[in-house]
């Protein structure tokens, strides 16, 4: 399932060279996946801190294809896949978009951990959303 949101580069987001500064890229993958976790996992992060479980990521890797722009209108996608080897994390592919064309793409993968600390574990309120889920493997990586 391919989630998706769209958005405009903010003026304060561009740069001197007038494109979006690359810092920008992963707040709105942030903004996008934020929204399909609550929206579609039923993971209210707020909720879920005040109860002592916190979703953290453990990795990222990102990869610049072309620039937005001040004013560019772009989609951002994205998509859950679980993890091939069965550890408890969830996996994000993410794009943004801009008429189509993939102007940046990344992986970003998260998992819980208990607030007073201890092990990574993934809440059976997620797992049962994820039962479905495709796998993730390094070819799908960015």
């Amino acid at each position: 399932m391919e989630y998706s949101k769209t958005y405009v580069a903010k003026d304060e987001h561009i740069d001197v060279q007038d494109i979006m500064d690359g810092l920008y890229y992963p707040f709105y993958m942030e903004h996008c996946r934020h929204d399909f976790i609550r929206e579609v996992l039923g993971f209210d992060f707020e909720a879920e801190a005040r109860n002592g479980v916190f979703m953290v990521l453990s990795n990222y890797s990102i990869s610049f294809i072309r620039s937005l722009k001040k004013g560019d209108e772009f989609t951002v996608t994205c998509t859950l896949y679980a993890d091939q080897a069965g550890l408890p994390k969830l996996h994000f592919k993410q794009s943004i978009l801009l008429n189509k064309k993939i102007m940046t793409r990344a992986v970003f993968s998260g998992t819980c951990i208990p607030a007073i600390g201890g092990r990574p574990y993934l809440p059976d309120s997620v797992l049962e959303k994820i039962t479905d889920a495709p796998k993730l493997d390094a070819l799908q990586a960015v």
